[in-house]
């Protein structure tokens, strides 16, 4: 798929304006947002998504606008997940609610610049060697295997060591504020802010390198890669306030990204053997092994996103009636 330059800078554009209006909106109005607001928005952002994929069908045919909605679905799959690890790094640095969007548009504009330096870097490696299939494949299914033993999210979250660093070494302050940097006695300071965006930066850097193999696991379209992940990082923040509490009724989301990463393993390994280039691996000659088709991934990651959510759901209403039987 041959995408003009014209095409890239639009949308680049766009996604900077839309943070800048944001970043400007939320520093000068913080506050919790309602329900009704951030349900608004998240579905404004759903619905350009699924817009933008239709027009990709129209426009570049179907197999493309399905690798962007397998591609965006996965995407938003593993950012619910991590939206857990973001409501314990809020927690442990204790940020006012109110402050809260803030630190998440920040910690989203962190993810977007590494995600976009990570979409390069895997598009470059692909075009210029095969078996990198290989590495994404396998390192996935060790994703999937460490998901899946791992059980249910630690309740704590274990602060990185850069983090203890900054907090011991850099001059702060303990005042909260919207601002990264402040003065104080004519010096110019880091606040609390600046820490915990910090540490949602470096949280946002270990989902990248599970999040970008998965989605070059379904197509090998840069500008597929780079426009799903903008659309599902685009209403996180939203949906960070609207499923909150639902985040704990999805007690199989773990399982269920699990079993969607070992898949898109499966995928990337399968793809790897049929276009082979190691040479200790068939003399160095192509496999005739099946491949996945996207419209079978495309269906796969529905049935398990949806099983997921409805036997998570089911057993949290199980749950909750024994426990009120009990009572």
């Amino acid at each position: 798929m041959v995408v003009p330059t014209w095409a890239w800078l639009l949308t680049l554009g766009v996604a900077a304006l839309v943070l800048i209006f944001d970043v400007i909106w939320v520093a000068r109005n913080p506050h919790v947002p309602s329900t009704r607001e951030v349900s608004v928005v998240l579905g404004i952002y759903i619905t350009a998504a699924v817009l933008f994929g239709i027009g990709m069908w129209i426009m570049a045919g179907p197999e493309r606008g399905t690798e962007f909605f397998a591609g965006w679905l996965t995407e938003y799959s593993l950012s619910i997940d991590n939206l857990f690890i973001f409501l314990l790094i809020m927690a442990k640095f204790g940020v006012p609610q109110k402050y809260q969007q803030t630190a998440l548009l920040w910690g989203i504009i962190i993810a977007i610049v590494l995600r976009t330096i990570f979409i390069f870097l895997g598009a470059a490696a692909i075009n210029q060697f095969s078996w990198v299939f290989y590495i994404f494949g396998v390192f996935l299914l060790y994703t999937a295997v460490k998901l899946a033993t791992e059980g249910e999210a630690e309740e704590e979250y274990e602060q990185n060591r850069v983090v203890d660093w900054m907090q011991k070494t850099l001059p702060s302050t303990t005042e909260w504020s919207s601002k990264l940097f402040t003065k104080k006695n004519a010096t110019l300071v880091v606040t609390p802010m600046f820490i915990a965006v910090f540490a949602l930066g470096m949280t946002d850097l270990l989902f990248a390198l599970d999040s970008i193999p998965a989605i070059y696991g379904l197509t090998k379209e840069p500008y597929i890669v780079l426009t799903a992940n903008l659309f599902a990082l685009m209403g996180l923040r939203q949906l960070y306030f609207l499923i909150g509490g639902l985040l704990k009724k999805l007690v199989y989301l773990t399982i269920g990204l699990s079993v969607l990463l070992a898949f898109i393993g499966v995928k990337l390994i399968l793809h790897a053997l049929h276009e082979n280039e190691v040479p200790f691996i068939n003399g160095g000659e192509p496999l005739s092994v099946p491949e996945i088709p996207i419209g079978v991934s495309m269906g796969a990651i529905v049935v398990i996103l949806g099983v997921t959510t409805i036997a998570s759901l089911w057993k949290t209403k199980k749950d909750e009636a024994r426990a009120g039987s009990g009572s």
